[in-house]
């Protein structure tokens, strides 16, 4: 892939760069600036070099047509915030609007297009609806960065077509991810330890198969560790159960003991009679019993204090870790215990640990920890699972292709 480096001199140049910037809100306020801080690197390097930046982001889940509550405007507020100079914002996204905000740009500026996906041809599943969008972006510009990290697992117009159009690069952050996964799937420093959360097993199914070959251990957490509990021959009570993905976990673990490989799993849980997540509690007390002793009416709803230990000394000893997905219902403050010590534990690993984007990064920065304290929190959750996978991710795919 080339870098911004190898685009030559930029000044003067109308560069379009797809961010990720589906960020938090409450009303128009935005929680969690994690990704548009992500992007601050790419976008003060295109700036300094006295380009024209044009930038494609999207918001939220929007149908192909505009919405006001999915306005990217909290955005263009932000960061003009961070990085100390106005933003212009276009009053759509690749219409009149967009086109004499980008004429009006002078050189180091910053324009941000309205929400990519207020167009139904960004995430159409027909080539052509997709190009011909892609060719509205491109006359608008002289190159193309792709810098969204958590989209480039999406064959969308913003992040595939427009740089076939368009002479390319990865941003700092695309080429960071990158080059921290290909370091963790093809070259890592063991023992490698994977630590899997999150509530469901068969989003993770085909990760665990691929991270079996590569892998030392398997840490496994979450609502998806009581599918394996249950291939195990437990009862899991009224807890997160994937029937369906009963057999593949058993055969997960005999392949792991034929293998000498290890798949930790909890033995012991934090139990209760339910929750209401919305309403961030939880129905009576939270106890705590073995992982083979949980009650038919009860729900495992986080692991437990001796399986933070086991967990969290598995991932100290490690040189390479992996994490993605909670231990628990960690916006709970009850059920949060297993996830502040599997992020405590990574803090203290002596090599490269990972944050797998998600719920993981949203978790972390929760519980207080400081982005610096781990090797690599990953912007892009779903990508970053791709990834993992040994899938191969479109946005990658073609920034490596010529052009």
């Amino acid at each position: 892939m080339k870098s911004v480096q190898d685009l030559g001199d930029l000044k003067g140049k109308r560069v379009l760069i797809r961010c990720d910037f589906n960020v938090p809100l409450d009303g128009e306020t935005i929680t969690d600036d994690g990704r548009i801080r992500a992007a601050l690197p790419t976008l003060t390097q295109l700036k300094d070099a006295g380009a024209k930046v044009i930038v494609l982001a999207h918001l939220g889940r929007p149908k192909g047509a505009p919405e006001p509550k999915y306005s990217v405007a909290p955005a263009a507020k932000r960061l003009g915030e961070l990085i100390g100079a106005e933003v212009k914002l276009a009053s759509d996204t690749a219409g009149p609007g967009a086109e004499a905000t980008v004429a009006g740009l002078a050189d180091g500026e910053i324009a941000l297009l309205e929400n990519v996906r207020f167009e139904p041809g960004e995430t159409s599943k027909v080539d052509a609806e997709r190009e011909a969008l892609a060719q509205k972006w491109a006359a608008l510009a002289d190159v193309f960065v792709s810098d969204g990290f958590g989209v480039v697992h999406r064959k969308q117009a913003s992040v595939y077509d427009v740089a076939k159009l368009l002479p390319h690069a990865a941003g700092t952050l695309v080429k960071k991810e990158v080059d921290v996964f290909s370091k963790v799937l093809s070259d890592p420093d063991r023992p490698f330890v994977v630590v899997l959360g999150g509530a469901k097993v068969a989003d993770k199914l085909a990760v665990i198969e691929n991270l079996l070959k590569l892998a030392d251990t398997l840490v496994i957490g979450g609502g998806m560790a009581y599918t394996f509990l249950a291939a195990k021959g437990y009862q899991v009570g009224a807890s997160l159960l994937d029937e369906a993905s009963i057999e593949t976990c058993k055969g997960y673990l005999a392949t792991a003991e034929a293998e000498g490989k290890q798949i930790l799993l909890p033995v012991d849980v934090r139990i209760a009679s339910g929750m209401d997540f919305a309403a961030r509690t939880v129905d009576g007390p939270v106890e705590v019993v073995a992982a083979d002793a949980i009650p038919a009416d009860k729900m495992g709803l986080d692991i437990g204090p001796e399986t933070e230990k086991l967990f969290a000394d598995a991932i100290k000893s490690a040189k390479t870790v992996v994490w993605n997905g909670p231990m628990g219902v960690f916006e709970i403050a009850e059920l949060a215990k297993g996830t502040a010590a599997v992020a405590q534990a990574l803090t203290e690993v002596d090599g490269l640990s990972v944050v797998g984007g998600g719920d993981s990064a949203a978790a972390v920065r929760e519980l207080g920890h400081d982005d610096s304290a781990f090797g690599h929190i990953s912007t892009g959750g779903g990508a970053s699972l791709e990834y993992l996978e040994g899938k191969e991710l479109p946005g990658i795919a073609v920034l490596e292709e010529g052009n």
